[in-house]
């Protein structure tokens, strides 16, 4: 069986304000070895619970976030060479992770609540339901028939996967406190959390649903300002308002106007 296992960093144990996950920080290069404790944590329950093979992607803004030398051996890199949120996924997989998860945009105690863009982005919606990050995420493994099952993250990010997907594994590492704050659980708590997450969820293989929404899906993205409404118009994107986009399509790739 076959995993694929995408990362953020928001989500990831240990990392508990804004300051921490700024890339000219002090704490940046503790942030980037703390996620890979994480990822190195659901690899390995991946394999305890069955798997034969698993690939990681390294999600958070752009890449650039892994330490290869402490990624487990085990572990396939799928390196970001372009702007799509996948790669090598394909029908091959399983299922899979999704480590360091956060809420998205709005949510109430929801650590560094955003989606996709947290300076432009106001509200993003598939086929009226409102949608973040791991929602487009199962929504692109779905189009491959691969379902999601097991995400880690705070609080938030877990109940949240959990309304889109349904009964499956999740390890919740922190608790928000007000967007910008988090309270978090003892780091090797944690990563037995994540590890035993990511172990019982091989048992759902072929029993949790890939997720789908019904084609052409009809996506609507509100910006928090006019102009950068104006910067996002192209072909097949139609303008409602003056922070408002629309965009019909029936491909998930192309799920950002």
């Amino acid at each position: 069986m076959k995993i694929y296992i995408m990362t953020d960093l928001e989500g990831i144990t240990g990392i508990d304000s804004f300051e921490m996950i700024q890339r000219d920080g002090d704490r940046f290069r503790e942030c980037c070895e703390l996620l890979m404790g994480d990822l190195n944590a659901a690899v390995e329950g991946a394999f305890e619970g069955g798997a034969t093979h698993v690939t990681v992607r390294d999600g958070h803004g752009g890449g650039s976030n892994f330490i290869e030398e402490l990624l487990d051996s085990r572990a396939e890199h799928d390196p970001r060479t372009n702007k799509k949120r996948q790669r090598k996924i394909d029908g091959s997989y399983s299922g899979t992770f999704f480590v360091g998860a956060h809420a998205m945009a709005g949510t109430i105690n929801g650590f560094l609540d955003h989606t996709q863009n947290s300076r432009e982005w106001y509200n993003y919606s598939i086929n009226g339901r409102n949608t973040g990050e791991i929602g487009r995420w199962g929504l692109v493994t779905g189009s491959y028939d691969v379902p999601v099952i097991m995400v880690s993250g705070d609080e938030a990010a877990c109940v949240e996967a959990r309304q889109f997907f349904g009964n499956i594994e999740t390890a919740t590492v922190k608790k928000g406190v007000g967007r910008n704050r988090a309270d978090c659980i003892d780091i090797d708590e944690a990563r037995n959390l994540i590890r035993e997450a990511a172990r019982k969820s091989m048992a759902l293989v072929g029993k949790v649903k890939p997720y789908k929404v019904t084609m052409p899906m009809e996506i609507i993205l509100q910006l928090y300002r006019s102009d950068f409404c104006e910067a996002r118009l192209k072909d097949g994107v139609e303008r409602i308002d003056a922070r408002t986009l629309r965009k019909v399509t029936d491909d998930p790739i192309e799920s950002i106007p």
